[in-house]
């Protein structure tokens, strides 16, 4: 066979373009099952303990929902991460084919389940949890052409106007800010609480108590008398704003009518959320 084309070189060369040809019209007719899935899918649990040191946020939030992902379907391994900021991510893999919308209601159904057993902390915090790879594929950054606006408040716009648009686009698992949004800092003196005999946990509960949002009702409304003919929204300004505001909190009253407020033992400024990390371009 060898020999006959050996002999006929040309006759080879059109027969060589035309399986080229073929190929190249049918490739695109292939089945997609023809492309094995080599990655196997993956589902990314995150969430945050503030102030908790690694052993502690291992033990009391990473270890039991490690133990609890054990038992799900199609589970093939899974990988966690615990750092110093107290910020968790678990990542699950499943056998390749394994429909991931199912895999994640799974999980889902799972993390209820030892919900109760974590800390209220982690509670309030939330657990994300999302049908995505914690491979990053993008940076973008934000910056200031004119130098006037700082981290903390670039962060805040990347959160508020930038994140969103990112996540809505196609193919688009997960979008994360590597900055930090602007929030309220309060810096406790230790030195003052002690003097006042107040603990940190005072000043947590009476700013809990005070910067609340609490539905106010109506004035006017059924069942009111027949003579009732106006009704009125209650508004009222529960949560607060300003350092100035948080600053009027008051932590305890005294009987001869002196009064210890949240100013008198710490300093309140608008700041960042977090200081764990710091984000630069180009040295700005």
């Amino acid at each position: 066979m060898s020999s006959f084309f050996i002999a006929r070189p040309v006759f080879a060369w059109v027969v060589a373009i035309f399986i080229c040809l073929a190929g190249m019209l049918s490739l695109p007719f292939l089945p997609v099952a023809q492309y094995p899935i080599i990655a196997p899918p993956s589902i990314s649990i995150t969430t945050s303990y503030p102030g908790a040191s690694t052993q502690n946020l291992y033990f009391s939030v990473t270890r039991l929902i490690e133990e609890e992902l054990n038992g799900a379907t199609n589970i093939l391994s899974y990988e966690s991460t615990s750092d110093t900021t107290g910020e968790v991510e678990i990542l699950a893999y499943f056998k390749p084919g394994t429909d991931i919308a199912l895999a994640s209601v799974d999980v889902q159904n799972r993390i209820k389940r030892i919900e109760p057993r974590l800390p209220e902390v982690v509670r309030e915090e939330g657990i994300s949890i999302l049908e995505a790879s914690s491979a990053i594929l993008q940076f973008v950054t934000l910056t200031s052409t004119d130098g006037k606006t700082g981290e903390i408040a670039l962060g805040d716009i990347a959160t508020r106007y930038v994140l969103q648009e990112l996540r809505r686009l196609d193919g688009v698992g997960r979008a994360r800010l590597f900055s930090t949004e602007r929030a309220m800092r309060i810096w406790l003196n230790p030195g003052k609480l002690l003097g006042l005999n107040l603990t940190a946990r005072d000043v947590d509960e009476a700013i809990e108590a005070q910067n609340a949002q609490v539905a106010s009702g109506s004035l006017g409304v059924a069942p009111a008398p027949p003579e009732q003919r106006v009704q009125n929204m209650v508004l009222v300004k529960g949560q607060l704003a300003s350092p100035d505001e948080f600053g009027d909190i008051v932590l305890r009253a005294n009987p001869n009518g002196a009064t210890v407020r949240l100013r008198d033992v710490a300093r309140i400024e608008a700041g960042g959320l977090s200081y764990g990390f710091t984000t630069r371009l180009n040295g700005r």
